[in-house]
């Protein structure tokens, strides 16, 4: 299920993002900040709990937070995205996975995955900024799901025609939470016009 994010402070980011010309320090800030928002719209429908918080005037009803939040970055580039949707759920339970893309096949291998426990009840955000082939994208929800996670949404920047199907043909009750869906993938399996590699542009390791 596609959800496309329209807020106009997360195509602003996106589109510094995008510029060649932005320098690693800067990209960082863009991350977190596009991040933030797209956790914030990716997390729009968890269960919330009635309340009561004491004001400096009186008691007031107040709603808070009910649900257990998992991150799940995909590494090395989903990092890139976790210390925003952490400044949003500071209490949030992190797992990460490790998938490497054969670059000649474009299938993805798992290489490492560590999940906190007990995550059939948790809401699951699957952090992978750039949702390219899929392949990636459909392997680490097959480790999530076989650990249990049943709340699941996919949270990504960038993403291609090509790589919204597979996932929707995989997980068609997935949410995938994106700011645009790009033309196409070129013959490296790049998204086009993409962004060049999130992970090199995040690091400086283009």
């Amino acid at each position: 299920m596609l959800h496309l994010v329209t807020h106009p402070l997360v195509h602003d980011c996106l589109a510094e993002l995008r510029d060649a010309c932005t320098p690693p320090e800067r990209f960082r800030v863009l991350a977190n900040r596009i991040s933030v928002l797209l956790g914030a719209e990716a997390l729009r429908d968890v269960p919330m709990a009635e309340g009561t918080v004491e004001t400096p005037l009186g008691p007031s009803p107040c709603r808070r937070l009910a649900a257990d939040v998992v991150m799940a970055p995909v590494l090395r580039a989903g990092l890139g995205m976790l210390p925003g949707l952490l400044e949003l759920v500071p209490n949030a339970r992190v797992g990460h996975l490790g998938l490497q893309r054969d670059e000649r096949t474009a299938v993805a291998s798992q290489y490492y995955a560590k999940l906190p426990p007990n995550i059939q009840d948790s809401y699951v955000l699957l952090i992978d900024p750039m949702l390219a082939t899929g392949g990636s994208a459909v392997a680490a929800l097959d480790v999530l799901t076989k650990a249990g996670a049943r709340h699941l949404r996919l949270v990504c920047i960038v993403a291609a025609p090509e790589g919204v199907a597979v996932v929707e043909k995989a997980y068609p009750n997935v949410p995938i939470f994106t700011p645009v869906v790009d033309r196409e993938l070129n013959a490296h399996k790049f998204i086009v016009p993409g962004l060049g590699d999130f992970g090199d542009r995040l690091f400086g390791t283009v």
